[in-house]
């Protein structure tokens, strides 16, 4: 009886530790001209060291009220009230804002919305996205190595000794349960804790990615969500610097580039891309498959000189 009791106790209490976890959305936050910030939210402070480039996960409200507070001490601190970390249906999302100067005042900064997509499970921010997990400290990154996260909690009551081991991150337990009747009734509870880190959530630089050449490419799931964050973009100013965005901070095969310019309509933003991206190919010795994409031969020319140039 004694056993069942216990062992009902720790199965209510893992399921009500997985109940907790509902619904989240993640939030990026980029510089446009590289401006280093730091992000408050609700008043928390998120990101100890300012970033250009920065990534807040597992945000479990709708809305915050968000302030930006910059480095440069010239450029003047923004706000926003109500940032919305769903879509328009209410749903969490993976939310984008940019930020950037106002044209007429340098030192004045706004805020704006950039781009949504659905919640990735298995979603891999670029390299260069300084990636904070919303209620855990902004800590350094751990290169080589994985700490594990454990609760150990040991209770003996009535001689009955019962050992419970959590692993929540990779939902790993174990459960001793050592049957000793005639004991005294002795209530002891130890706990724990150690931080979980990887050294592939946070990164000290943020630096594009150039120089491609024998690289790997951006995985095809990664790819597909890429292109179709490009794709919803409304007008075509916004879909060449989300394109330019992504392919700033990964490596891209020929035949991913060719994908991306294809989306745009109009030919000198093929062109555009055609040329920024070229830095960032994985196999530059085939960069004249792009020819193809062009209806007029003086672009094509203009691309060819361009790679001879770089070459």
């Amino acid at each position: 009886m004694i056993k069942k009791s216990i062992l009902l106790l720790f199965l209510g209490l893992t399921s009500l530790s997985f109940g907790q976890n509902g619904p989240v959305g993640h939030l990026t936050i980029f510089s446009e001209d590289g401006d280093k910030f730091t992000l408050i939210l609700n008043g928390e402070v998120i990101n100890d060291t300012p970033q250009t480039n920065l990534r807040v996960e597992d945000l479990n409200q709708p809305f915050y009220n968000a302030k930006v507070k910059f480095a440069d001490q010239t450029l003047q601190d923004v706000s926003k009230n109500n940032l919305m970390i769903t879509d328009v249906d209410g749903v969490f999302s993976d939310v984008t804002y940019k930020i950037k100067r106002d044209k007429n005042n340098k030192t004045k900064m706004k805020l704006n919305y950039f781009s949504s997509i659905p919640v990735q499970p298995n979603f891999i921010p670029a390299s260069n996205v300084h990636v904070i997990h919303y209620g855990q400290p902004d800590v350094p990154p751990v290169r080589g190595g994985v700490s594990q996260t454990t609760t150990t909690t040991t209770t003996q009551t009535n001689g009955v000794n019962v050992g419970v081991g959590v692993n929540m991150g990779g939902v790993n337990m174990g459960v001793t349960i050592n049957d000793n009747m005639g004991g005294g009734a002795v209530s002891q509870t130890t706990t724990t804790t150690t931080t979980h880190s990887s050294s592939g959530n946070h990164h000290e630089e943020d630096e594009s990615v150039r120089g491609c050449t024998g690289k790997y490419s951006m995985s095809g799931a990664n790819f597909s969500q890429a292109l179709a964050s490009i794709k919803n973009q409304s007008f075509a100013e916004t879909q060449l610097k989300t394109a330019k965005q992504i392919t700033n901070v990964n490596c891209l095969s020929v035949d991913q580039i060719i994908q991306i310019a294809n989306t745009f309509s109009f030919e000198e933003n093929k062109l555009d891309f055609a040329k920024y991206a070229y830095d960032h190919c994985t196999d530059p010795k085939s960069y004249f498959k792009l020819n193809d994409i062009f209806s007029f031969s003086s672009n094509v020319d203009e691309l060819s000189d361009f790679v001879q140039s770089r070459q």
